[in-house]
C-alpha cells in the first residue's frame, strides 16, 4: 500500500500502534499496525458508528458526530469522521494512578 499525505499522519499520532482509514459503507482503505487487515474490528467499529449516528441527539441532524472514543484500560480507539471518511486510531492508554494530596 502507497503512502499518503493522510496516512502518514496517521503514522505520526502519539502512542499509536494501529489506524483503519475506511470509506462510509465501512470498506478498509488503508490499514496499519495492529489493526493492519483487521476486517473484524473494521466491522464492530462500523457498527459502533451506526449506532452512534441513529442516537444522535439535537437540533441538527445533518452534521454528524465529529469524534467517537472507545476506552478500555490498556487501550482506546478513536474514531473521526471526516470527508466521508472514517480515521480510527488504537492508542495506549497509559494508566495513571491517582494522586493523593
Amino acid at each position: 500500500m502507497t503512502t499518503s499525505p493522510v496516512t502518514a499522519s496517521l503514522d505520526r499520532v502519539p502512542d499509536q500502534v494501529g489506524y483503519l482509514v475506511m470509506n462510509e459503507d465501512g470498506a478498509v482503505m488503508a490499514s496499519s499496525g495492529e489493526l493492519e487487515n483487521d476486517e473484524a474490528a473494521a466491522g464492530v467499529i462500523m457498527k459502533m458508528v451506526d449506532v452512534a449516528l441513529r442516537l444522535q441527539t439535537g437540533t441538527d441532524k445533518q452534521e454528524p458526530f465529529k469524534r467517537l472514543s472507545v476506552i478500555y484500560h490498556e487501550h482506546m480507539y478513536m474514531v473521526t469522521i471526516s470527508n466521508q471518511k472514517i480515521y480510527v486510531s488504537k492508542r495506549t492508554n497509559e494508566h495513571h494512578e491517582p494522586i493523593t494530596v
